[in-house]
């Protein structure tokens, strides 16, 4: 993601008029694996869950005012710059999944509390370098940490560590989101 961004950022600002953030990446790859894993984005009414067909993507964002939770809606039919623009517009109402980013803050690993009637909410890390294993060899590569809260009423194991894996998988290949 970020070697794309460092690519395309200068061309998608002045095309778009909006910077090209993680946000984007991170929305695009949340709607995909809240597609496959429903569950994830879903909440609890009284007796019954209710899964919805759309993702309508909470952003966590510091204001002056405090924590905001802007809203974009059925972000799964978005492009990057429908996302971007919308992070930027600041919508005030519910979403169906939150997306939260403590690294801007320098956080390293956090427990993010869900935003009822919720049933998840994902956490973002720091980007730090990070010694890994690649083929058998040590290489410093940029490493972020995700953290997903869920409600055991609605999500199990299997669901929130597939959706988790299926985040993976589409953030280390972001063109697939392309």
């Amino acid at each position: 993601i970020m070697d794309l961004r460092k690519q395309y950022k200068d061309k998608f600002k002045e095309r778009y008029e909006v910077n090209l953030g993680f946000m984007s990446f991170f929305t695009k790859a949340a709607c995909i694996a809240l597609q496959e894993w429903p569950a994830v984005n879903a909440q609890i009414d009284g007796n019954e869950i209710i899964f919805h067909d759309y993702c309508d993507i909470s952003i966590a964002v510091s204001s002056p005012k405090g924590l905001v939770v802007p809203v974009i809606r059925n972000a799964e039919n978005l492009s990057f710059s429908g996302i971007e623009k919308e992070v930027v517009r600041l919508a005030v109402k519910g979403g169906t999944f939150t997306l939260t980013n403590g690294g801007i803050f320098g956080s390293m690993m956090s427990t993010p509390i869900i935003n009822a009637p919720q049933a998840a909410i994902l956490g973002m890390h720091n980007i730090v370098q990070r010694p890994m294993a690649v083929n058998g060899e040590v290489k410093i590569l940029p490493m972020m940490y995700l953290a997903l809260s869920y409600d055991h009423r609605i999500i199990d194991g299997r669901e929130s560590v597939s959706f988790l894996v299926r985040m993976k998988e589409l953030l280390e290949d972001p063109a697939r989101l392309m």
